[in-house]
């Protein structure tokens, strides 16, 4: 009888034209508690085809690196994953928007992120920040690590509990391929942006500004200022009393900066 070509967890496998995918499991892993087939959950039991892949994943079981990478390739349109995981990000920040900034991509695969910040976990923080109540009294920058690596523990995450001066700037964040900027206070962000795109003026930096209240999310967009200079917000609505930092427009606006630096590095770098 003639054989397809599949892959089985990420292992080459030849089996009978005509397998299904329930025959597969049984003769891989009849455990197997989900069923991807070429990256997308099937409950169905179809014919499986040349070229299909298949993982079967045990509930409560750890991915490998392998079998995790082939899943987010598969979720990403073709080439995308390519040119993502070997990327370096810098995140300035670990509170609203940088942790917020760094889920977003780790959550799509980018290979390694540097997290700075020298601020501890509070109970304030939990409105709007990725954190829990068990790590309260903890750095940031630690707390943040170790949530990333629950969520993906093949990026690389490389975390600096210290306050960011223009001295240290250069060193920490040198090698990475885009700057991403989360502080609070505008004196902080004029001192990275300054610092920063003296230092490293070909390197994209990717700010921000207006974010507070309750204002639509319509008005926080993506405004590309200059060459490698973006900044992210509606501009105008800062923190202040009555004004609070909240989850939903903090998060709407990390999640720009966060798709602002994926699509730099796929070379979608126009924006309003």
């Amino acid at each position: 009888m003639s054989k397809i070509q599949i892959k089985v967890n990420e292992k080459e496998a030849a089996v009978t034209t005509g397998t299904t995918l329930s025959q597969v499991r049984t003769q891989y892993k009849a455990d197997s508690d989900v069923i991807i087939l070429n990256g997308a959950p099937c409950a169905d039991d179809p014919l499986l085809a040349d070229g299909d892949t298949v993982v079967l994943i045990k509930k409560g079981e750890m991915p490998t690196h392998a079998q995790l990478e082939a899943l987010m390739y598969s979720r990403h349109t073709p080439g995308v994953h390519d040119k993502i995981k070997n990327a370096v990000i810098g995140v300035a920040g670990a509170g609203g928007l940088g942790s917020s900034i760094a889920v977003a991509l780790v959550r799509v695969g980018i290979g390694k992120l540097i997290v700075a910040d020298f601020d501890v976990v509070e109970p304030s923080n939990l409105n709007r920040q990725q954190y829990f109540v068990s790590q309260i009294g903890m750095q940031k920058v630690d707390a943040l690590k170790e949530n990333l690596e629950r969520i993906n523990p093949y990026v690389s995450v490389e975390a600096h509990s210290v306050r960011l001066t223009s001295e240290n700037i250069p060193e920490i964040f040198s090698g990475i391929n885009i700057m991403l900027e989360a502080f609070d206070k505008a004196d902080q962000k004029a001192m990275l942006a300054e610092t920063f795109r003296s230092t490293f003026p070909d390197i994209p930096f990717v700010g921000s500004s207006g974010m507070a209240g309750c204002y639509s999310s319509n008005l926080i967009k993506t405004i590309k200022i200059s060459e490698n200079f973006y900044i992210v917000g509606d501009l105008v609505n800062a923190a202040g009393p009555g004004e609070g930092l909240m989850a939903p427009r903090v998060g709407v606006a990390s999640h720009h900066q966060a798709n602002c630096a994926l699509r730099i590095l796929l070379g979608l770098k126009d924006e309003e």
